[in-house]
């Protein structure tokens, strides 16, 4: 039985998942992800910070920098992440979500140990999934297949 040569750009083994989404989607979705997962943790944290007390001018302008602050940093984590090399993307996005949790995490009144203990073991376990994610991704010379 014969089987096809592999094309220039792709090794043996390894295939391009097909992009049913049109260029446009993409770019609109740059957008949208960043500010509404920046609404969702600006929300989330200051639903935390009241602990079910009245909502407040100050609690609303936390949800809010919170959100914003979210959203930058998103961003920059996003544009600098894709140029790094496997296991500094893996860190980088790891270093990302261990502090999103850890200050989600210290809202809730908890102490500081508790609180950096939470986000590191949330952290080993996103570096966990991430680096194989990346390293499953990429050739032997670290080509990234997308």
């Amino acid at each position: 039985m014969a089987n096809a040569a592999p094309t220039a750009g792709t090794p043996t083994g390894m295939h391009r998942t097909p992009d049913v989404l049109d260029a446009n989607v993409h770019r609109v979705m740059a957008v949208v992800t960043p500010v509404a997962l920046g609404l969702v943790y600006g929300y989330w944290s200051a639903e935390i910070r009241r602990s079910g007390g009245p909502i407040t001018g100050w609690n609303v302008l936390f949800g809010f920098v919170t959100a914003l602050a979210f959203m930058v940093l998103y961003v920059a984590v996003r544009a600098l992440a894709g140029r790094l090399p496997r296991e500094l993307h893996a860190g980088l996005w790891t270093a990302f979500i261990g502090c999103a949790f850890g200050f989600i995490y210290s809202q809730t009144d908890a102490s500081v140990g508790r609180a950096v203990l939470m986000s590191l073991a949330v952290s080993a376990g996103a570096f966990g999934l991430l680096f194989y994610r990346y390293y499953t991704r990429e050739d032997a010379a670290g080509h990234r297949i997308r």
